[in-house]
This record gives C-alpha cells, structure tokens and sequence, in this order.
C-alpha cells in the first residue's frame, strides 16, 4: 500500500496558510473576471456582496437577542477532549496511593476511575443544537436579503 506524503501519524498536513486562503484566490479571480468582462457591474457585486454580511451579521445578532442564554459555548467540547494527566511519583505507585495536602489518603484506583469515568454528551448536544439554530437563522435573513425581501 503506498504511504500518502501528506498525511501525519496525527491526522492530515496542515497547511500555513490563512483558513479559506483559496477562496478568497477564487473570489479575487472572478471579481477580475467582472471587472474584464463588465466593468460596470463592480458596484453591483459590491452592493450585493455588502448586503449579504450585514444580512449574516444582522441573523447572528438575531439569534443573540432572541436566544440570549442558549449559544454555543466552545467549552462543551473539552468535555469531549480533556486530556487528564495524573503524574505520580515512583512512591506513590508502589504505595497505591496519593496524600494531599490535608493528609487524606486517595487510592490511586479512586483517582483513575474519577478521570476517565464516562462523558455526559448532553452540553455538546445542546451546544450542536444552538450551533445548528444559529446557522438556520443566519442562512435565513441571507436567503431573504439574496432573494430581494
């Protein structure tokens, strides 16, 4: 099977360059395009393309005002991505457990089983739901405004 140069034992190569790098290529393209073609209608792209993101801007900031305690919180994802690290020293793995700070005991089994005990999915559905709502609003007030309304 041949290897793929591209590819990390990590995932796919990341590229250096800015996040929709060859969109922003393909836009400069086609406005040139235009601008070849028919000089005239670069206000009219620029018109339309202004009314676009302030429709998207105007959606978001419609979502806000009417949802204000349900948007979605990046946060809800570390509760799928936390990476618990728990470095004991060569006593406190042959003794089987950890003392802190107050004198207490902690059986090093206890421990484990407190990091890596199941997730909750709950706050990353809900925090998918809002993520979805918004798009539905934002995709809405740009179809309206795309649309003439």
């Amino acid at each position: 099977m041949p290897s793929n140069a591209s590819a990390t034992p990590h995932g796919p190569r990341q590229s250096k360059l800015p996040r929709m790098t060859s969109w922003w290529l393909i836009a400069t393209v086609l406005s040139l395009a235009v601008f070849l073609i028919a000089p005239q209608q670069l206000p009219v792209s620029l018109y339309k393309l202004n009314l676009i993101s302030l429709a998207a801007l105007a959606g978001y900031w419609i979502d806000r005002a009417v949802f204000p305690y349900a948007r979605p919180q990046v946060s809800a994802l570390r509760d799928l991505d936390d990476d618990y690290e728990l470095e004991l020293t060569e006593e406190e793995s042959t003794q089987g457990f950890v003392k802190t700070d107050d004198g207490r005991e902690i059986p090093v089994n206890c421990i484990a089983e407190g990091l890596c005990g199941p997730i909750d999915p709950t706050r990353v559905y809900f925090m998918l739901g809002c993520m979805l709502r918004r798009a539905l609003i934002m995709s809405a007030a740009i179809l309206a405004i795309s649309l003439g309304g």
